[in-house]
């Protein structure tokens, strides 16, 4: 709560630099009492499945450096899943507020968040507490800063009205990209990093994708814009999913993908893209790359692996990990939104309001739709 004393026996209005009227309480003709706008937010509060709710929390207060972003459009991500049913393998600070594929308008600059304004359309990068001084923060690899701490599991994300987000992070939205797309240039981020910067696909390569999640289906299409012919592989029950690989050009494999590694010269894939949340994947995509191929692993997978790397050295085949991203990226995946050349509308199924989070995160985690956007309509 914040105080204002009136030393007058008439009670005074004070204007106040804040996004939102706030609603004042007169104590008496001395004391004004302002109380914290609070705002509805969903929130994983406990390491257990199904621990998450929307609740009532303060709206958030900005430093110097920091902006006040009004959420317009956030994506839910499968690792919003896996908190909210409890099987992820990373650390999270509960409790916290999920969510960091978001976007909206500027409602509150700091003093020393230079270079935007109030009404700016941006999206944010997920790097929300990082150590600058960090040897690679310094050579621009932030995401890979150890003490890095992202949006919905570090720190409080954007299933909720208003977040406070660092400047650094901001990119500017073009005019005529729609908030329900320009949310996700950072699933797009993580695919461009796992199949550009972490993979070699050379044109008419033979490339095969483990796992028709959304970043499977993102990883694919980045694939095909680089000119490969891309197998995606799951199971009977992505049939939906296998769809929407089919509009990206795609082909697609259920079960079993060894017969199509093979159908080029016999030898196997040129590359693989594990994209799969689980950790025997690796086991497949080794027996079906190439020997001299190459793995771009981007799926996570918190159970031990429990077989031999062996085909690794004996095959020469590169093993890479591909994680987040950082500024260049997601310049360039912008630009790819916004003249079309990668179209995210196959991948969206549907929007839902704050309110109606859970439904959107059953109908995801059902396999139904691959990807599920919350917005905020006022």
């Amino acid at each position: 709560f914040f105080f204002f004393f009136n030393d007058t026996a008439t009670t005074e209005i004070y204007t106040l630099s804040l996004p939102d009227a706030l609603p004042i309480l007169t104590i008496s003709t001395h004391l004004l009492l302002i109380a914290p706008m609070k705002q509805p937010a969903v929130v994983n509060f406990a390491n257990q499945r199904h621990a998450v709710e929307l609740r009532e929390v303060e709206r958030p207060q900005i430093g110097p450096e920091d902006v006040l972003l009004k959420v317009a459009a956030v994506g839910v991500c499968g690792s919003d899943l896996h908190q909210w049913t409890a099987d992820h393998s990373w650390p999270v600070n509960y409790p916290v507020i999920l969510g960091h594929e978001f976007g909206g308008t500027i409602a509150e600059v700091g003093p020393r968040a230079g270079g935007w304004k109030e009404g700016d359309r941006v999206v944010s990068e997920t790097a929300a507490v990082i150590d600058p001084a960090n040897p690679m923060s310094r050579q621009g690899l932030y995401n890979l800063d150890p003490t890095r701490k992202g949006f919905g599991y570090g720190v409080d994300g954007a299933m909720t009205e208003y977040v406070r987000v660092p400047a650094r992070c901001l990119h500017r939205v073009p005019d005529k990209l729609a908030f329900e797309k320009a949310c996700l240039t950072e699933p797009c981020s993580v695919a461009y990093n796992a199949v550009v910067n972490n993979a070699a696909i050379k044109p008419g390569d033979r490339v095969i994708v483990l796992g028709p999640g959304p970043i499977g289906l993102l990883c694919a299409a980045m694939a095909r814009l680089q000119g490969a012919i891309v197998g995606v592989v799951g199971l009977e029950r992505d049939a939906d999913r296998f769809a929407i690989a089919k509009q990206y050009g795609c082909e697609t494999i259920v079960g079993d993908c060894t017969e199509w590694a093979l159908a080029g010269d016999g030898l196997g894939a040129d590359g693989v893209i594990d994209a799969a949340g689980v950790s025997a994947t690796l086991k497949i995509a080794m027996d079906v790359v190439r020997p001299a191929g190459w793995i771009s692993k981007v799926g996570w997978g918190k159970d031990p692996a429990g077989f031999s790397l062996d085909p690794l050295v004996q095959k020469n085949v590169r093993l890479q990990g591909s994680f987040s991203h950082n500024w260049p990226v997601w310049e360039r995946v912008l630009r790819l939104l916004d003249t079309g050349l990668l179209d995210v509308e196959p991948i969206v199924g549907g929007t839902w309001t704050l309110a109606e989070w859970h439904e959107a995160f059953e109908t995801m985690h059902s396999g139904r739709i691959a990807k599920a956007v919350l917005v905020n309509k006022n």
